[in-house]
């Protein structure tokens, strides 16, 4: 049995349709390297934004509008759904390879602005996908533990992919950094497009599904919360590279290093969130999670002068983004009845929203104050995360109280 196998059966039972715990980890495989590729900018925004001799704050005006951009999720999301889960996540692999490598090779702002756009229309293209083809072999009880599974695909793609990738951009530059990631992603286009099951669900069938139901009025909480905790992620990720190189010298190697760190802290909220959030319940696990960003971006805010404390916050900071998403994850594939892709998609572009504002928000007030303004805007966003779900709380059955 391989150590991949392994590994699956310590999490996923025989309960667990065979084909789920076939290729789960895969999927999982595929995902961080899509990953890597979608969060290796904002570490380096500091090396990009010189090496196109632009300010951190034009950067990250030039990033909101490729994030605004990709508020169509919920147009993909109809597509997916019409599709075979196969053929949504090998295409997305395959042109997320390619926005990448775009990505690598851009020779000005503007078509590096398209490369990152591509490349997240295909992550969401991919991401969507996945999360259809688990709702189409978990019932929705037990579906946080394989989401969960999925979804340390998020922090494996700091902790393996943009550290081996920041790795690269330091012996070189961060171009060849995204290159090593493009071939990371074509690799597993192919294991996917080979190994995966190709018999699906119908799509016309999908379609007469799709048009019966709408979306609930009480999803938009979900909407909302997914908005504000992607504003508070994005107020970090797109600042705390910058902040080490401002405040104390690091190189693109000691980023990388952090990055390791970071992704390891978000590795244990994955896991934990994956094993706890089916018990615990989703929107309570996801109210947890934000909960720990608040005091957190708060201490962060005061305690940024200092590198052991600051780090540690950070760490605890993005530990509870980690935590949250994993839980709103399944709720909004479950918003719409039988069309998972259509609901997350719509949930996924408040997120898109969300780090939209703060791409700008973020690194113009951090070229302004320094990393304690993004840091209290984060804090803030948190909880407003806390009220949306406490508010879509009372519209369920389930209580978080």
């Amino acid at each position: 049995m391989s150590t991949q196998r392994r590994l699956i059966d310590r999490f996923l039972d025989d309960s667990y349709s065979p084909e789920t715990r076939r290729h789960v980890g895969t999927l999982t495989i595929a995902r961080m390297t899509t990953n890597g590729c979608f969060r290796f900018a904002p570490p380096f925004l500091a090396s990009i934004s010189n090496d196109f001799n632009i300010s951190l704050s034009r950067l990250g005006l030039a990033l909101m509008f490729t994030e605004i951009t990709m508020a169509i999720a919920p147009i993909l999301g109809s597509y997916v759904d019409r599709v075979h889960r196969r053929t949504a996540m090998a295409g997305g692999l395959i042109g997320l390879s390619g926005a990448t490598a775009l990505a690598a090779a851009s020779p000005s702002l503007w078509v590096f602005m398209i490369g990152i756009l591509l490349l997240g229309i295909c992550k969401f293209i991919f991401d969507m996908g996945l999360t259809a083809w688990v709702n189409d072999h978990v019932d929705y009880e037990r579906r946080g533990r394989v989401i969960g599974l999925t979804e340390t695909s998020w922090a494996l793609g700091l902790l393996i992919g943009v550290t081996s990738m920041g790795l690269v951009a330091s012996a070189t530059s961060w171009r060849w950094g995204y290159a090593a990631g493009a071939l990371g992603v074509a690799l597993m286009a192919v294991v996917v497009a080979t190994r995966l099951d190709g018999h699906d669900v119908i799509g016309s069938h999908r379609i007469q599904q799709t048009q019966k139901h709408p979306m609930p009025v009480r999803g938009f909480w979900i909407v909302g919360a997914m908005f504000f905790l992607m504003a508070a992620s994005q107020t970090m990720f797109v600042t705390f590279g910058s902040w080490l190189d401002d405040e104390f010298g690091f190189t693109e190697a000691g980023i990388s290093a952090v990055a390791f760190g970071l992704g390891a802290f978000e590795l244990f909220a994955s896991i934990t969130s994956a094993r706890r959030t089916d018990l615990w319940g989703k929107e309570r696990s996801a109210i947890l999670g934000a909960g720990l960003i608040v005091p957190a971006g708060l201490l962060l805010t005061v305690g940024h002068n200092h590198l052991i404390s600051g780090l540690i916050l950070l760490g605890i900071y993005l530990l509870g983004f980690e935590f949250a998403i994993v839980s709103l994850l399944p709720l909004g594939a479950n918003l719409i009845t039988h069309s998972p892709a259509r609901g997350l998609g719509i949930v996924l572009a408040g997120g898109a929203l969300g780090r939209a504002s703060m791409s700008v928000i973020a690194t113009a007030t951090y070229d302004s104050f320094g990393i304690n303004v993004p840091a209290f805007i984060g804090a803030c966003s948190a909880s407003c995360t806390i009220l949306c779900m406490m508010a879509y709380s009372r519209t369920t059955k389930e209580s978080v109280l």
